[in-house]
């Protein structure tokens, strides 16, 4: 699949990359970062990176202010990264592209593209990057920039949360060190990551204060349009404060109900210390990975539905 990829990424002279809508470090970091290694072995080709630009981010990479033309994108090579279902592709035009490969490390969602790599095991997109650069390098002679290199550290950095999540594997770590032999400011990278702003850390204090812990080892916070309003955080920033309790002690499971006034409906966050939530996710238009998911609550009633179906699965669960 790798050996296939590259012939697509060779075979083309523009190409379009995009990945999943509300941006996290692996979707900018596997975008950008394809991006840059594609364009320094080919400076001949044209590459442009879709999406809406995520303001905390953009200390990562920058999105090209680029209106492609009808005739351009028919004739192009589509890749879409970090991204298992076409619903979360941010961008228009992803559809209309002459080939499409996805890369992704997502349980499989939904089947799209003419080439499809899917590695669930990975810890993350970037992960699998650095196998193609490999790749690229034993056959196709490509060179890994800093730049490039410092991209797919982030995103690696970002999805096994600091090398401490349960997805970090020797292979994970051996990948990592891969891009480490470039010199990039990695001190400057973790400063940017996690350092907030000051309306975050005192929302981080609110949450504190307000979310509850059930019985079962269910954490439960609301975050409402009134809340984002007072601390003057965005609907996407709140994202930062997720992990706010994750420390407690009892805590098998936590949700983040976060009140979207434009799209009518709450933006759900889970996160798991042991029981299995993206089955839950994906029953309400959503999915993730098993410790990690994300979903969309049209209602109260339908959070409520989520509390206790996640209830039910902390429930049932023990560390033991």
């Amino acid at each position: 699949m790798k050996q296939e990829i590259i012939e697509a990424i060779e075979a083309f002279e523009t190409i379009y990359i995009y990945r999943h809508e509300k941006p996290d470090p692996d979707a900018i970091g596997s975008q950008a970062g394809l991006g840059a290694l594609i364009q320094s072995n080919y400076p001949e080709k044209k590459v442009v990176l879709k999406g809406e630009e995520e303001e905390s981010l953009r200390f990562l990479a920058r999105m090209n202010p680029h209106t492609e033309k009808q005739k351009e994108i028919e004739d192009s090579l589509v890749i879409i990264c970090d991204t298992a279902n076409t619903e979360r592709i941010d961008g228009e035009g992803w559809d209309r592209g002459k080939k499409t490969i996805k890369i992704d490390h997502h349980p499989e969602v939904d089947p799209y593209g003419d080439l499809m790599w899917v590695k669930t095991e990975a810890s993350s997109t970037c992960e699998m990057l650095v196998e193609l650069v490999l790749k690229g390098r034993e056959s196709f002679q490509w060179e890994l920039t800093t730049e490039a290199a410092r991209l797919l550290y982030a995103g690696i950095v970002g999805d096994t949360g600091r090398f401490q999540f349960s997805n970090t594997t020797p292979q994970t770590l051996r990948l990592a060190a891969e891009v480490l032999q470039y010199d990039f400011d990695t001190t400057e990278l973790f400063t940017r990551f996690y350092e907030n702003k000051e309306t975050l850390v005192r929302l981080k204090g609110r949450v504190l204060q307000d979310f509850q812990l059930t019985d079962n080892g269910l954490g439960i916070m609301y975050i409402t349009k009134n809340m984002l309003d007072k601390y003057g955080v965005t609907v996407n920033e709140s994202s930062a404060v997720i992990n706010s309790f994750s420390d407690t002690a009892g805590l098998k499971a936590w949700v983040f109900f976060v009140e979207d006034e434009e799209n009518n409906n709450y933006r759900v966050r889970l996160r798991s210390k042991g029981p299995v939530i993206n089955d839950v996710a994906s029953k309400h238009n959503g999915g993730g990975h098993p410790m990690a998911a994300g979903a969309k609550a049209q209602d109260k009633k339908e959070t409520e539905d989520i509390i206790e179906e996640l209830e039910a699965l902390c429930e049932s669960y023990s560390f033991d």
